[in-house]
């Protein structure tokens, strides 16, 4: 009854399967020999897949792999007991190495520091005594205020109304033993102010220096507080932790050599102002004086020109007066013109008219009648000879405007010129003389 179960039981297609899943492979016979059960008649399973000799070689082959894993171990923990020996004491020496060499920078951070210390204080004593001459200048430029109200009187009067006179840029010119002189107030506010502007231009100098100095004093006492810190830093320190990518490179990172020489030549910027700084404060004190000698030396010089200048003034007011008075003829006549012109080109108006009528109609003859005679020929000349006599009379038209237009603006500047130089006579006869009895004194010229 079993076996024809097992006869009756559906036989499973194993070539089917392999069909639809992987293609079927040859194994290659490894049990083929005298004592193989190969091809033996058997009912049930193979018993006998590996001979007697594989068994034991089988064996060797795993205990061969023991002995060797077991040999690899020791010799990796020999060589990982060398090794981390070795490295310790690389890493020891490596850490003392660093801590010597973060005392000898921080023992050149303390020397540049100390010389930018001293160098700051002495800049700043230089930059103190500079505003003491700095002062003395605004003094001494004050004190030439009232000599130059006359001036200044002047010079805003007239800078609201003309541009382009050589009287206007300078108050006067003396003419004294057959040579020229400019004014001396304005020559010695010029040279008080460049003086001035000299100064603030140094002590801008000076405190741009001192301020180099202080940053890299600041730089170099963040950095050593920082070395310092880090010199401090040992293997049982509780505030040290892992970072990565410290130990790359910054982008821009300096050299020695380099950070040397930045500091070297911060301080040798700084000495260099400081040296000049003190030229200028003796160069201060010999301007000062040299001007406020040469004010009252040339003060009465001043009063004698003042006289010429009126005779000047009121020589060209009456001659810009006549030229007024022909410009204003000028006017009245270009005014007519441009009336005549305006009514010429407005009669071209319907002549033109007339034309263009006559040959949009004619435009008009039917057929073989559309002819180009010498009647059409003359009415196309007739409208180009009427474009072209009015575009003459606009061009003459525009250019007869424009000269109104400026003779209009000459007459304005005229005006101008003629008010401006009343008012400036005005000045200097009632103002001026009144003014210079007023004149400061040799110890306030020096700004004291």
């Amino acid at each position: 009854m079993s076996a024809q179960v097992l006869v009756s039981r559906p036989r499973f297609d194993t070539q089917a399967m392999s069909g639809e899943q992987h293609p079927k492979t040859k194994e290659v016979a490894v049990n083929t020999g005298m004592f193989s059960s190969s091809g033996l008649a058997t009912a049930g399973y193979r018993t006998a897949k590996y001979t007697t000799e594989e068994w034991f070689q089988n064996n060797q082959s795993k205990y061969f792999q023991a002995f060797a894993d077991r040999d690899n171990a020791e010799n990796i923990r020999h060589q990982s007991k060398k090794m981390s020996s070795e490295t310790e004491a690389t890493t020891m020496r490596a850490q003392s190495d660093s801590t010597k060499k973060l005392g000898e920078r921080l023992q050149d951070i303390f020397f540049w520091k100390s010389e930018l210390q001293r160098e700051i204080e002495d800049l700043t004593s230089e930059t103190d005594l500079l505003l003491g001459q700095k002062t003395r200048l605004e003094k001494a430029l004050d004190a030439t205020e009232i000599p130059q109200a006359i001036a200044t009187d002047n010079l805003q009067c007239r800078e609201r109304h003309t541009v382009h006179c050589t009287a206007f840029v300078y108050f006067i010119y003396i003419k004294y033993t057959k040579m020229y002189y400019l004014n001396l107030i304005q020559s010695v506010q010029e040279l008080l102010k460049r003086t001035l502007d000299q100064a603030i231009n140094q002590i801008r100098s000076n405190r741009e220096a001192k301020q180099t100095l202080e940053l890299d004093w600041s730089d170099k006492y963040e950095a050593y507080n920082i070395d310092d810190q880090c010199g401090r830093y040992n293997n049982q320190s509780t505030e040290i932790q892992s970072h990565m990518n410290s130990a790359k490179f910054q982008d821009h990172i300096s050299h020695p050599e380099t950070w040397t020489e930045f500091t070297r030549q911060n301080i040798g910027n700084a000495v260099h102002e400081r040296l000049t700084s003190i030229d200028l404060r003796g160069l201060i004190d010999k301007v000062i004086q040299d001007t406020a000698d040469d004010l009252r030396d040339q003060c009465a010089a001043v009063d004698r020109a003042l006289a010429k200048r009126c005779e000047e003034m009121n020589a060209a007011k009456v001659k810009m007066e006549q030229h007024l008075d022909s410009i204003l003829n000028q006017i009245g006549a270009q005014e007519k013109n441009i009336a005549a012109l305006h009514q010429a080109i407005k009669d071209k108006e319907a002549p033109m008219k007339v034309a263009q009528t006559r040959l949009y109609d004619r435009s008009s003859r039917p057929n073989m009648e559309l002819c180009r005679d010498h009647v059409q020929l003359r009415m196309v000349n007739e409208v180009g000879e009427i474009t072209e006599s009015i575009e003459s009379l606009q061009r003459k038209y525009e250019e007869a405007q424009q000269s109104l237009s400026n003779m209009e603006d000459t007459r304005m500047m005229l005006e101008k010129e003629i008010c401006n130089k009343e008012h400036s006579l005005f000045i200097d006869r009632e103002k001026c003389m009144t003014h210079r009895t007023r004149y400061p004194t040799v110890i306030r010229l020096t700004g004291y």
